[in-house]
Formats: C-alpha cells, structure tokens, sequence
C-alpha cells in the first residue's frame, strides 16, 4: 500500500494514498510527502479536510453523499424524494425501504464519509511529524472534524470500524467490532481542551468542539453529562437566536451568531465550474416555475404540513394528522384553490412552499406549473435550501445547467443546542426548565417577521403562542412535545432520521410507528404513494456491499445479515 499523500489540486481535495474508500486512488498531481512536511502542508492537509463536509472527494460526487444530508430527511416523514418516481430509482428504493446493501446511496455516504476520516488522519500524522512548531491547534482541529465524521458514520451505520492516524498507515482494515463513541467523546475532548474560543468564521473553536459533545452525549442518552455542557454553551457560549427565523436560510444568515457548524459552500467565487458550491443540493430547486431551476427533487410532506397547525397558539402532538390542511393535489394552476384557513405555526411558510403563498420573493406559489412532478411527489417545495430572490448572486450555474447553492448548510445551529438542552433537562426531571427553552425557539417564531400576502397583510392565519406550566406538563408527554418542537423548528435540515431512530433507542417500535402510520395517513393526500413497511431493521443502515467486498475485516450488521 502506497504511503504517500495525494494531493488533487482542484478545489484541494486530499485523500491517502490508499485511496478514500481504501481501496487504490488515481493519482493527480501529487506531491511528496517532503513537500508537505511543514507548517504549510499541515494547513493545507486541513483545508482539504474541510472541504470534505460536502462529501465531494474525488471517488465519488453529486449528492449521493451530500454534506446536507437531504436525502436522509426522503426517508422520513419529512420529505419525499421528489421529481418523478423513476428519476434516481436507487433513491426512490430507499424512500421507500426497499433496501439493498448494494444500494450506492448507502456506498457513497460510507465512502465520503471515511474520506474525511482519512484526511483527518494524514493532517494528525504529518502535525506529529514535524518538530520545533507548535500545531497543536490545527491537530484539535482535524480531531474535531474525525470526530465529526466518526459521528456521522456511527449514527448512519452504528458499528464503523475505528481507523485513526496509526493504523491508517499500518493497516486500515480493521473489524467494525462497533459505536465508537469513545473514540468520538476523546476527538471532540481535545478539541475542547486544545482549540482558542474564537477560530474565525467556518472554523472550529473549542465552544464549537463543546457543543457537538453535547450532542454526542445526548446520542447515547448520558442526560445529566449532556445537560452539563450544554448549560455551559448557552449561558457562556458567544451564541444566539437570530431575530428572524428565516435568517438561517439566506445570505444575510451566513455565519450568523446563531450558526454553530456550518459547511461552508460558496458560489461565484471564481473556482472552476463552482465547484466550492453546493454540489450535493443540486436537484433540489423547483423543477418548473420562476427560477428557471433544476429538479424539482425535495419535496416536503403532507405530513409535515400537517403538523403546523395550531390550537390556541400550540401544535396538537398527538393528532395533528387526523386531518390533512388544504392541498392542490390534482389541480392545475387554472382550477381555483383556497389555501388552508385554520391556525398554523409561522414557521409553515419559511418551510414549505405551498399554493397561493409567496415564495421566497418570486410571487405568489402558482401550484402545479411550478411543481415538476405534482402526481408523484406532491404539491409542496421546499424553502429553507432555496435562495431569495435578490440573491442570486450566492448560486452558481454548472455544466448541464444545475444549481449551486452558496448558502451555508448549519451542521449545529443554536436552536438545536437549545432543544437539544431541553431534552436532557426533561430526561432528568427538569420539565420547567426545559420549557424555558422551547419557549425561546417558540418566541423567536413569535417575532419573526410573518410571509405576507401582495395586500400587505399576513399571509395566512398564523397563530403560536408560548407553553405555560399548565400546558406543557411533565412526564413523557412534555418530552413529546420537545420531539415535536425539533421538528417544527429543524424539518428539512436533515435531522429527523436520525432523532427518530435516537429516540427508538429504548424502544425499537418508535420510528416504525411513526413511519408507518405517516405512510398510512400520506395516501389520503398523495393518492399515488406506494411503500413497503417501515421495520426495525430500518433503523439502522446495512454496512454497504461494496465495503465488505472489499474489506477481510468488516462484518455486516445483525439486522442485515441474510439480505
């Protein structure tokens, strides 16, 4: 096996000379290991790790391994795939779990995301190497974002194989003999002890490092460690609420006080074919309409829609889904249409775009002309990854015509270091704090500023209030309404997936109830759906076929041996 490193000098992407998915690499423009035994090449070797969150790495691209996670959310409640049934069969198959180990959606993630791990390690490696410079921060640095991509595989597939930056030289084909959660908490501990408070926009700092072992805590369910450090990020961490919800979402939000970990993604910037954009999004703008945009992939739910509504300000947890709020399904631009008139949540439309409401500034959502395959998929589009009219500026155009987005994707935002806290909090019994919390997400939705419709007024019946002591409970109805709360606050940022299979922790049948009774309920909107059942063997990813071919040493998990 080759020891040096491999430097591809377009867009610096790094990976060993193994290969990212450690298997042989083609080599372009390398340069030797002496040529980077410096100060410089250590920087470089982290510059490349960090372009690695977007899961572009040369052996694999697109958005199979997409940074954002979009596709993830396809297979939740929150979003459909989008576009027509036949357009990416291997993710429809997905959408709706028909699952194979050959799936190259499950190959490509596993390999993007070992391609991180393995720049982290050559950046650790070379830093060791070199004497008489002090490197110690940019090896926290890469040991935050190992620990980032060690976290991402563990919740994807749960028994990873450790490879750090010994054995990746010595041998990286190792047992994935399971979680590597130790190994994750001592990455993101380092990092704590070892990065300044401040490290510049896009880079970790140790407040950084502090919230995403927070986070790491609350995936194994250790409560009380996970509120601790949590209370420390919020009470003196340098974070806050943006004003406004939709800040998050546009350029003006771009490494924001909210913003915590973001991936960086740029447009226009003068890289070759926009190559520091969004590559990953790049399917997921209307397909027809306005824009002029590609694919038409993303679409939210009726589920999702459905669960903004309120009652006397509050969503309904429990029955949200009797009933479905008003949708064009089956209805041309030309036929008439009354947009839902009950209560909603704000949130709704900065969320999900929807029949006659504005639309991220291009007018009035016309509904089937601006929906690329409405029978298929549904009548909704997504927002929140969609640029402004007026920032055009932050998107590139690429060979065939696709977008790339240059609004960052939030990794960690304040919000979710906020409900992440109120979980904890209410696992140990601290139900008054913990709303305390919700309430702080759910008064920022309060005063964010509401979509209004072209006579000035708001756009639709929006109606939210804040929960009171009386209202929010205890017990595992309030921790309810905290998972709630995560989705009305983060849908369509890649979260859900991997809080429902969190939450099934402790009992499996969680996420199986949640998806099957949304595949049930989503037939009455989308007549067209057609889905196998969700089962406990679904939460969790099968180690992907073409890893264990490849490998002497990897073993497939319990749930998929047979498959």
């Amino acid at each position: 096996m080759k020891r040096n490193i491999i430097i591809y000098i377009l867009t610096a992407l790094v990976v060993l000379g193994c290969g990212d998915d450690f298997s042989e690499g083609t080599s372009k423009g390398a340069l030797s290991d002496a040529a980077l035994a410096n100060a410089d090449g250590v920087d470089l070797l982290l510059t490349a790790t960090y372009s690695a969150l977007d899961g572009q790495v040369g052996v694999v691209g697109d958005w199979e391994p997409t940074g954002d996670n979009w596709w993830l959310d396809a297979l939740t409640d929150d979003a459909h795939k989008g576009s027509t049934n036949g357009d990416q069969p291997l993710l429809y198959a997905l959408e709706t779990y028909d699952w194979t180990t050959g799936n190259s959606f499950i190959n490509s993630k596993w390999v993007a995301l070992y391609a991180g791990v393995n720049r982290a390690n050559a950046v650790i490696g070379l830093a060791n190497t070199i004497e008489d410079v002090d490197l110690i921060a940019k090896i926290a640095e890469a040991r935050f974002l190992r620990g980032h991509f060690y976290f991402e595989l563990t919740r994807l597939y749960e028994n990873v194989a450790y490879v750090d930056e010994v054995t990746a030289i010595e041998n990286p084909d190792l047992p994935n003999d399971g979680p590597v959660w130790t190994e994750i908490e001592a990455d993101f501990q380092f990092a704590i002890d070892n990065l300044p408070p401040d490290n510049g926009a896009g880079r970790a700092s140790s407040w950084t490092a502090k919230a995403y072992m927070g986070k790491a805590l609350l995936y194994q369910q250790k409560w009380a460690e996970a509120e601790t450090i949590f209370d420390d990020v919020i009470s003196n961490g340098p974070y806050a609420l943006n004003a406004e919800f939709n800040d998050n979402f546009n350029a003006a939000g771009k490494n924001s006080a909210e913003a915590i970990f973001s991936i960086q993604f740029e447009a226009n910037d003068g890289a070759t074919n926009n190559a520091n954009g969004n590559k990953g999004g790049t399917l997921n703008f209307p397909g027809s309409g306005p824009l002029g945009t590609c694919c038409g992939f993303y679409q939210p739910t009726q589920d999702l829609a459905n669960a903004f509504k309120t009652t006397s300000g509050l969503p309904d947890v429990t029955g949200y889904n009797a009933s479905d709020i008003n949708n064009d399904y089956g209805l041309t631009s030309e036929d008439s249409f009354t947009p839902y008139p009950g209560t909603l949540d704000p949130r709704i439309d900065y969320t999900i775009g929807r029949r006659g409401i504005e639309y991220n500034g291009y007018g009035i959502h016309a509904g089937f002309d601006w929906v690329r395959a409405q029978l298929d998929a549904g009548p909704y589009l997504p927002k929140k990854n969609v640029y402004k009219n007026g920032e055009t500026g932050t998107m590139g155009t690429g060979d065939w015509g696709q977008q790339f987005s240059g609004l960052h994707y939030n990794v960690i935002r304040y919000a979710d270091v906020l409900l992440m806290a109120a979980e904890a909090k209410a696992e140990n019994g601290k139900f008054g704090e913990a709303m305390v919390l919700v309430n702080q997400v759910r008064a920022r939705a309060i005063n964010s500023t509401r979509v209004k419709a072209p006579d000035g007024n708001d756009a639709a019946n929006y109606v939210i209030s804040e929960y009171t002591a009386a209202n929010f409970g205890t017990g595992d109805a309030a921790i309810e309404k905290i998972r709630f709360e995560r989705r009305l606050e983060l849908s369509m940022e890649g979260h859900r997936l991997f809080d429902l299979r969190r939450w099934s922790q402790d009992n499996p049948s969680y996420a199986v109830n949640v998806i099957n009774t949304y595949i049930t309920n989503e037939k009455r909107a989308l007549t067209s759906l057609s889905s196998n059942a969700y089962e406990t063997k679904h939460n969790i990813f099968p180690i992907p076929l073409r890893a264990l071919d490849i490998s002497e040493n990897l073993t497939q998990n319990d749930a998929w041996k047979g498959e």
